[in-house]
């Protein structure tokens, strides 16, 4: 069995699609598997700590990053429901620096992102309890967690207006991220 990747937009960031197997009893499908990502991305993925985030539809998180160097690379797939995950390069060296890409994650095509050190992340959940597992090459240290605003209109994100049942999203965002810095605080 293998991942088929393909690259986002993003240089550094990976959309990986499983193959999966389904009969009479279900589905099963290798959600991740390390000699793939190694193969796509050029180096091995440091496992360093998994999260699980549960979030009903309207939920934005992020975007959140570690400060850079070290950075934190991050693996995420959606187990349960859908979400929107975008991607934004926070890595001032790279060609595509402040830049945005984004990939469904659902519990129907099972994709996974990989985002490389230095980029930033967020999750817009499209249905209620849809709940996203993400693997870290960091234990998280809040002394390098960064923010940056998800709505700032100088990265233009596109986000969602309407859940996968088609109805209107009302964003809702902790206190924190509605607080954050726009993309012009960066270097």
């Amino acid at each position: 069995m293998t991942l088929y990747a393909r690259e986002l937009s993003v240089s550094g960031a990976w959309e990986f699609t499983p193959s999966a197997f389904a009969d009479d009893r279900g589905l099963f499908l290798e959600a991740y598997r390390s000699s793939d990502l190694e193969k796509a991305v050029g180096h091995p993925f440091d496992l360093a700590q998994i999260n699980c985030s549960v979030s009903n539809a309207g939920v934005l998180r992020g975007i959140h990053y570690t400060e850079n160097p070290p950075g934190q690379a991050k693996y995420a797939t959606c187990v349960r429901g859908a979400m929107l995950d975008v991607v934004v390069d926070l890595r001032p060296d790279s060609p595509t620096y402040r830049q945005w890409d984004s990939v469904l994650l659902d519990d129907v095509d099972r994709r996974a992102v990989y985002l490389g050190a230095g980029m930033g992340h967020a999750i817009l959940s499209l249905e209620d309890n849809s709940t996203v597992v993400y693997l870290c090459s960091r234990e998280y240290d809040p002394r390098l967690e960064r923010e940056i605003d998800a709505l700032d209109p100088g990265l233009a994100i596109e986000w969602p207006t309407v859940g996968r049942d088609g109805r209107p999203l009302t964003l809702v965002r902790s206190p924190k991220d509605a607080a954050a810095a726009g993309i012009e605080s960066l270097p």
